[in-house]
This record gives structure tokens, sequence and C-alpha cells, in this order.
């Protein structure tokens, strides 16, 4: 990939971000200002320009992204590092046909850039394992992505 900024999604990262991946989503935190990062996995590329994530309504995240809506996520993916920053906008509040409070949003992407150091490819995609009752994640996991088709846009 080239290193000027794009304004949408590559077609790699787009595919990515269709099937379950692991990324990290980094925001602004609303008490301290300080920057945080968290590892998120309910993510979904509406489109090239949009990307959604879903979040315990509990989390710090959503209160940051409710008071400073500019974020990060990193994407592994396409042999290489990426940065997508954009604006986050709520799409739910708490999510509908979920069993648990989860909010919503859409992340309107401004620019991507590969942010992978100079002369490196990545070898292998960081992998992980749902440790907890298997059958459940994946009901949980089909819940949450039902979820997602059933919101229009928001970003």
């Amino acid at each position: 990939m080239a290193n000027e900024p794009m304004t949408a999604l590559p077609d790699e990262l787009h595919e990515q971000l269709q099937r379950e991946t692991l990324v990290l989503l980094h925001t602004i935190d609303a008490k301290s200002g300080i920057p945080t990062s968290s590892a998120i996995s309910w993510v979904k590329a509406l489109d090239r320009e949009t990307v959604r994530v879903a979040l315990d309504r509990r989390s710090r995240l959503v209160a940051n992204m409710k008071a400073n809506p500019k974020v990060t996520l990193t994407v592994f993916g396409a042999g290489s590092v990426f940065a997508v920053n954009g604006n986050a906008v709520l799409a739910a509040d708490e999510m509908e046909g979920v069993p648990f409070k989860l909010s919503c949003f859409d992340i309107r992407v401004e620019f991507v850039r590969d942010a992978m150091f100079y002369g490196a490819r990545l070898s292998a995609e960081p992998a992980y394992e749902k440790i907890y009752n298997k059958a459940a994640a994946e009901k949980l996991d089909a819940q949450v992505f039902a979820a997602f088709e059933a919101l229009p846009k928001k970003a």
C-alpha cells in the first residue's frame, strides 16, 4: 500500500472487516483527557466509508466517544498495520435483539494510512480465542452482527 493517506478503506481492509477480527479502538478519555486503547472484536465495515462497532454500554469507551467523537481504529491485515481515523456517531444507545446492554457507533472514515514501520511486512495477523462457553460466544456474536444489520447507518 502507498504511504499516502486514503479517504476510504482499501478493498483488503473492507473485506477483512466483513468477518470477525481483532481491532484496537483508540479514544480520548472523557475524564483525564489521556489517549486510551482497547481491543474490540464487534466491528464491521458497512461500506468503504463507515465502520460500525458495538461496545458494552458501561464501557468508558462509550462515554469517551460521546464526549469526543475523534477515534482511531488500528487494523492488522493485508500484510500491514493500518490506522483508520474518523468520527464516531452514536447509532444506538442500546441495541435491540442482544441480551446485553450494548451501544453501537458508526465511525465515518476520514482517512486511512499504512502505519507499519518502513521496510517491514506483517507476516501473521493477530489471533485470539474466546475462553468462555464457545456456543454462547457464537450465539452472542450472531446476535450482535444481526443487530448491526437492523440499524440504519448514522455516519
